[in-house]
Parts: C-alpha cells; sequence; structure tokens
C-alpha cells in the first residue's frame, strides 16, 4: 500500500477511536527515514492505547506490521513507525510539550480534525 494510502488509512482507523486534533503531515521533502506523519490526541491513556491497538489490529488484518511501537506502557506518547508513515498518539499535555507541529513546520500540514471536545 503506498505511504499515503496507509496514512489516510490510519486517520480513518484513529478516528473510529474519537482520535482528536489530527494532523497529516508530509515530511518527505525533509526526512530521510518516512514520507509521513500522523498526530493524533487522545484524552486518557486508555483512549491512547485503544487507538494504538485498533490502528495496529486492523492493518495487521492488511498484512501490514509497525516495524517499531513504543510507549505503549505509559501511553503518553505512543510512536508506531510503518516505516514510511509513523504516528504519534499523545496526551494533549505531552503533545504540546514536544510541539512535533512546531519542529517540523517546513512540512506540509493538513489538519484533518480540530476537534477538541
Amino acid at each position: 500500500m503506498p505511504a499515503l494510502e496507509t496514512a489516510k488509512t490510519i486517520i480513518r482507523l484513529a478516528q473510529e477511536k474519537k482520535g482528536k486534533q489530527i494532523v497529516l503531515m508530509d515530511i518527505s521533502k525533509l526526512s530521510s527515514f518516512a514520507d509521513y506523519f500522523v498526530i493524533i490526541s487522545g484524552d486518557s491513556t486508555i483512549q491512547i492505547k485503544a487507538i494504538a491497538d485498533h490502528i495496529i489490529d486492523e492493518l495487521h488484518i492488511q498484512d501490514i506490521f509497525a516495524r517499531n511501537k513504543e510507549g505503549m506502557d505509559n501511553a503518553n506518547w505512543v510512536l508506531l513507525d510503518y516505516i514510511d508513515v509513523v504516528v504519534h498518539i499523545f496526551n494533549n499535555e505531552t503533545r504540546g510539550f514536544y510541539g512535533l507541529e512546531r519542529l517540523w513546520a517546513d512540512a506540509g500540514i493538513e489538519f484533518i480534525s480540530e476537534e477538541t471536545e
């Protein structure tokens, strides 16, 4: 599956679990390690884990496997590395602290969802 299609599938899966403030960042011109970041916020560690598990499980069905998974234990920041697409699932405080959108400000950014409720 092409990277953009994978990213859009991840976004849809995150939305199914009520992920918020979803952002798709095209980092292909800035990075050699991935083409896209998908950044998602969750309201609680339970929701963050649910989003991550849903993405992992549904992509697994399509024979797409994460090369690396980090942060599943404390779930303040879960990182799923699908090689060309890196998924970041944050709680609001951690997302604000690390500010990936600011760090990668030169990337093409598409706000998928600005929900904060």
